[in-house]
């Protein structure tokens, strides 16, 4: 199963214990965040809020099913909303 390296924009850490990155093991980018959470319950209400993924420079909104490769860089922000 691929590893990756989760890093997160600083609003989010609290959640996370203080956490500036994890290393987590998943094959998608659903399965990461579903892994996170199970870890981290604090996390759901900024999933819930709407967050933002990039992988190696990359952002991903929406698509969740993205296929994840080892050693990949992930980033989590929150969703910046635009009109």
């Amino acid at each position: 199963m691929p590893r990756v390296n989760v890093s997160f924009i600083s609003s989010f850490r609290p959640a996370l214990g203080g956490a500036e990155s994890l290393e987590i093991e998943a094959t998608t980018l659903r399965e990461l965040t579903r892994k996170l959470v199970a870890l981290y319950p604090g996390m759901q209400k900024h999933l819930d809020q709407g967050i933002a993924l990039a992988i190696n420079g990359e952002i991903y909104r929406d698509n969740r099913d993205v296929e994840l490769r080892d050693g990949w860089e992930v980033y989590m922000m929150p969703r910046i909303q635009g009109g």
